[in-house]
């Protein structure tokens, strides 16, 4: 017989990771109504998942792993409501996104370009903003070291030169 997962457990260590939802649903939506849907998804899927989490990696790389999927999930779907049926007793005193208008202003011209990159490409710049190791990236993604600094020396320019097109109002 399982045991019920430590809500409390939860919660606390889900709201020390917020900031890393925030990121996963800015980068993976644009509307605030689709941000809030992917996060409390997100915190859905975590929850169904938390009884399954063995410490074999750090919580944070575990978080990543299943808010990415479920964001890419998510878009390929083109779903963009959240399902009629909930886990039982899910917690509900885990704090909502709180939106810093003044930082968000500032990181909008960059989320725009990252928004033009593939699902995939926008995993891997999120990982490498949160200054996850290409070791933690490949734990995460599944992706062998080398094609990510490929691919991340490729995103890079790929975003200058989207950044640029935004910067001039081209884009």
């Amino acid at each position: 017989m399982q045991s019920r997962p430590d809500q409390n457990e939860f919660i606390v260590l889900v709201n020390q990771h917020r900031g890393m939802l925030y990121k996963v649903c800015n980068l993976y939506c644009s509307s605030e109504y689709d941000k809030q849907d992917l996060f409390q998804e997100i915190v859905i899927q975590l929850w169904k998942a938390y009884p399954r989490f063995r410490g074999d990696s750090k919580f944070g790389t575990w978080l990543y792993r299943i808010a990415l999927n479920t964001a890419i999930s998510d878009l390929r779907k083109q779903k963009k409501h959240i399902q009629s049926v909930e886990p039982d007793q899910l917690p509900t005193e885990i704090q909502d996104i709180q939106y810093n208008k003044d930082k968000e202003e500032k990181l909008q011209q960059l989320y725009r370009a990252i928004h033009q990159l593939p699902e995939i490409e926008r995993g891997i710049v999120m990982l490498y903003l949160e200054d996850k190791s290409y070791d933690e990236m490949e734990e995460i993604l599944g992706i062998n070291q080398n094609n990510l600094r490929v691919k991340m020396n490729r995103i890079k320019e790929k975003l200058r030169k989207l950044t640029k097109v935004v910067e001039h109002g081209f884009g």
